[in-house]
């Protein structure tokens, strides 16, 4: 077991700094805060409070839960015709996925689950969309507090809670370090997923003009968009193509819309990080995992402890046998 290489002294004494963990927003690129928590569980850190936005939420929640295995094995086992069978395509309601199947799903594993009724402290920040506020949650359903943090603007509706339209936590505090410190941590591990992605999905569109064709056309984003024009109407086909291309080559609405989202949120948590800087801030390589590719949870994972091994001295600085 790691221990922390210093105390903090309060009340005449010194007593043991609290460790608090930070999860990111980054869509399916998140299954890699598994490996870090599994990575750090190896070193003998477990952090007690947990933050998380969008993403990071999930996994946070299933992780002060104790139900991280649990989500691990359901990720790892994940395929994409499981991933189509969650979305529920509206055009109306503020996003193009109602969500509601995807809440069912995160009731599985938070089924019930009130703040105080977790093994560890869990924080989740969602955004108001009127006033664009940080909401932060620390107490009632875990449930809604999750389903509010993932609502990613253009792509889930939002979600309706005490009078208020909530968004994707990430578009206000992509990495919530502020809130960790808020509930109480000494020593903030910071887990960002977006140091590495600008540009990815045009940058993907283009390299693919030089793969075959069926290679292109093989991909999970070609098989969704498939399947839900398959699920619609024909005469709604002409906007499903406006909305998602209508090939890789030609990025349509989302991929416009999820590298705008990229830039807003690495620039966000820049911003953030330096006016309130973790102690140490672990950065897996996932730009090469597009935002809807959850059925590519190992590789995720794996990355995620690729991470703590590389960042592994910089964790001994701060704990010792």
């Amino acid at each position: 077991m790691w221990h922390l290489s210093a105390g903090l002294e309060r009340d005449g004494g010194l007593v043991e700094l609290k460790v608090g963990l930070a999860l990111g927003s980054g869509a399916a690129r998140g299954w890699s805060h598994i490996g870090i928590i599994n990575g750090l569980a190896e070193m003998g850190i477990e952090p007690e409070i947990v933050s998380g936005s969008s993403i990071g939420a999930l996994v946070g929640a299933a992780y002060a839960a104790d139900k991280l295995e649990l989500l691990q094995a359901w990720t790892c086992s994940l395929t994409w015709k499981e991933i189509i069978r969650f979305l529920d395509p509206t055009l109306l309601g503020g996003g193009l996925i109602q969500g509601d199947r995807l809440a069912e799903f995160i009731s599985e594993y938070v089924k019930d689950l009130d703040f105080n009724d977790l093994k560890r402290q869990l924080g989740v920040v969602a955004t108001e969309l009127e006033t664009g506020r940080e909401i932060w949650f620390r107490q009632g359903p875990v449930m809604e507090a999750v389903r509010a943090s993932i609502s990613l603007p253009g792509l889930f509706t939002p979600l309706r809670h005490e009078g208020r339209w909530l968004v994707d936590g990430g578009l206000a505090n992509p990495v919530p370090v502020s809130l960790c410190r808020a509930m109480g941590a000494d020593i903030v591990i910071a887990v960002n997923l977006n140091g590495d992605i600008l540009g990815k999905h045009l940058r993907q569109s283009s390299a693919d003009q030089n793969k075959p064709a069926e290679v292109r056309d093989d991909d999970l984003w070609g098989r969704i968009t498939g399947q839900v024009m398959s699920s619609l109407y024909s005469r709604k086909k002409e906007l499903m193509n406006r909305l998602l291309g209508e090939n890789r080559n030609v990025p349509g609405l989302y991929e416009v819309l999820a590298s705008s989202i990229n830039i807003m949120q690495d620039r966000i948590t820049r911003s953030r990080m330096a006016g309130d800087p973790p102690e140490i801030t672990l950065a897996p390589r996932m730009s090469k995992l597009g935002l809807m590719e959850f059925d590519e949870a190992e590789m995720a994972i794996d990355e995620g402890l690729k991470e703590i091994r590389r960042m592994r001295p910089a964790l001994e600085q701060l704990f010792e046998r």
